[in-house]
């Protein structure tokens, strides 16, 4: 899939952090170990999309990481391809039981720790959103992109798509001006907590997140996959 170039100024120069660079580091030694760890689950997990949805297993999306720059976020299938002829359009339509599952327990984002290894997310951070939100975003929500996006961030274990999106971009540029290693670690042992209880899977009225139109609009009442 060719990834837009689509980049956005931040509405000020990126603050670094004394903890940047641990950070870094950390997020490779996890990543390596993570995906040491969880190999054979993810061996499981492909066979199982393989038998249920057919290939590609994996599921790959333009999205917009630090400072706007696009790269491109993987993850395992869990819907299946748009049948308009069918009356399959809508991701409720479309997202398989396996799918639902994999979703609610995140088994679904392990292929991102890739993307953490190559140095395009992180273990913690903002959300990775689409590439068409970043002329949506106010300069406040626009500060979210002063760091790299997490496979998990504070908005995932504070309610994660149950929260409007007004409140999640502010969590996210919360995170951004508080970011520290006690906090990373806090908002990590939160995600366990919060894929055991398997809390906000999904927004009000919809299978997956609302389309985000910006700050003064009504979200759309159809589902996207952008979360």
């Amino acid at each position: 899939m060719p990834v837009p170039h689509t980049v956005i100024t931040p509405p000020r120069p990126a603050p670094s952090s004394p903890y940047d660079p641990v950070k870094r580091l950390i997020d490779v030694v996890g990543a390596v170990v993570l995906l040491v760890l969880t190999a054979p689950l993810m061996v499981v997990v492909a066979l199982l999309v393989a038998t249920s949805l057919g290939r590609p297993v994996l599921f790959r999306q333009a999205r917009a990481g630090r400072d706007g720059a696009p790269f491109v976020l993987v993850k395992f299938r869990t819907m299946r391809p748009p049948a308009p002829e069918q009356g399959r359009v809508a991701d409720g339509d479309r997202l398989t039981a396996l799918g639902r599952w994999l979703r609610a327990t995140s088994l679904d984002e392990l292929p991102t720790l890739w993307n953490v290894l190559r140095g395009e997310m992180s273990l913690v951070g903002p959300r990775p959103l689409l590439p068409e939100y970043l002329e949506r975003y106010s300069l406040h929500q626009a500060r979210r992109h002063e760091v790299r996006p997490g496979v998990t961030g504070l908005a995932q274990v504070r309610g994660r798509n149950g929260l409007g999106w007004d409140e999640k971009l502010d969590l996210d540029v919360r995170y951004v001006d508080n970011r520290s290693l006690r906090f990373d670690l806090s908002i990590l042992a939160a995600t366990v907590v919060t894929v055991l209880r398997r809390d906000g899977i999904n927004a009000e009225g919809s299978a997956t997140a609302h389309e985000f139109l910006g700050t003064q609009a009504t979200p759309a009442p159809r589902d996207r996959t952008a979360v």
